[in-house]
């Protein structure tokens, strides 16, 4: 019976024949003690309304109670509703609230080295990203980080490049980047901070005025399926790639230490199941989305750029700096970036041969 049930959790949404018990399977199941049901809170950073970033925390809740057959719970509440979205990471970890869903880079000010485990500078794909996770060791290092905070974080979804982001005026050479007042989120911010740039982190919600009313020269949010939906558009026409600063982002369900344990195997391996199939959503999804995005972009006279060689190199450049001085101001923060960049030259064997260059 356990084994079917396990059958059921991996195949997450698979037909309901397949998963139902055998007459056999009911009989060998009597006297044993049924799984105590989850009824969790999960609160957000993110609104549900807004794709790829909500929504995949949003589905959440529908994949839970499918693949359980109701027996988990999580019910997904709007920002704010619970908590504000940058107490997320105290509730969980306090036991007030049982789980959260937002991105490991959100955290920095209490972890520094989680910011390696939402997006990184000149970093992996999605694919490459990944694998480190789960066979390079990043997955250690990240359980060991949270689970001192009383807190079990899953990574639970994953968005493609992002673009570099929308600015009032055309950025032609590194010096336009001095004295520039931009929103950039985490570790890209502090390199644009290394060119002279001005950088403040805004809520999604927070930039479009701050575009409008002229209070930031420049901002990036996220992919364009999700830019468009926020109207960036309309305050900013020149748009910026490659996002050299996020390739790929990671995202979390962040479940409170104790209640996870609390957990059995099975509910764990549901929940896990869960978030690999928020994974293959997010990857396929994710890309998909893009292609009316771009379209409807053109549409609005959205004037789509690529940053010069020498404006990527000068970026790059920045970063390596960047990443010198956090991971000789902390520990963590220099196991992790040591552990990523010994698997990416290690990998680097694989992805210079395997891969076309387009």
């Amino acid at each position: 019976m356990r084994l079917a049930k396990l059958v059921c959790a991996l195949a997450v949404l698979g037909l309901a024949g397949a998963c139902a018990p055998s007459q056999e399977e009911a009989g060998s199941a009597e006297g044993v003690v049924a799984d105590k049901p989850v009824r969790w809170r999960l609160a957000s950073t993110y609104p549900s309304s807004i794709v790829i970033l909500g929504s995949m925390g949003k589905r959440i809740e529908t994949l839970a109670r499918a693949v359980s057959g109701g027996d988990i719970e999580l019910t997904f509440y709007e920002p704010g509703a619970l908590t504000p979205p940058f107490e997320i990471f105290d509730a969980v970890s306090y036991g007030a609230i049982e789980a959260g869903w937002s991105t490991p880079g959100y955290w920095a000010g209490r972890e520094p080295a989680l910011q390696l485990f939402a997006a990184v500078p000149f970093g992996p794909s999605a694919a490459e990203y990944l694998a480190w996770f789960d066979y390079g060791g990043g997955r250690e290092i990240f359980e060991d980080i949270y689970h001192r905070h009383n807190i079990h974080s899953l990574i639970c979804g994953i968005s493609p490049p992002e673009a570099a982001g929308w600015f009032k005026k055309p950025i032609e050479t590194v010096d336009d980047f001095k004295g520039l007042r931009v929103r950039y989120f985490g570790l890209g911010g502090k390199v644009l901070e290394k060119l002279g740039a001005s950088v403040q982190l805004l809520s999604g919600g927070e930039i479009f005025q701050a575009l409008e009313l002229g209070a930031i020269d420049g901002s990036e949010y996220s992919v364009p399926a999700v830019d468009f939906r926020m109207g960036f558009y309309q305050a900013a026409k020149h748009y910026y790639f490659p996002g050299w600063h996020q390739q790929s982002t990671f995202f979390e369900l962040m479940i409170n230490l104790d209640a996870w344990k609390s957990l059995s195997a099975m509910q764990q391996a549901q929940i896990e199941a869960v978030c690999s199939e928020n994974i293959r959503y997010g990857l396929s999804e994710g890309e998909a989305l893009q292609i009316d995005a771009m379209r409807a972009l053109e549409d609005k006279g959205v004037v789509f750029h690529r940053f010069s060689p020498e404006v990527l190199a000068a970026l790059r450049k920045a970063w390596g700096e960047v990443a010198a001085e956090l991971s000789a101001e902390n520990a963590d923060f220099r196991r992790g970036w040591e552990s990523l960049k010994a698997f990416r030259e290690a990998h680097a064997v694989w992805r210079e041969r395997g891969y076309l260059r387009e």
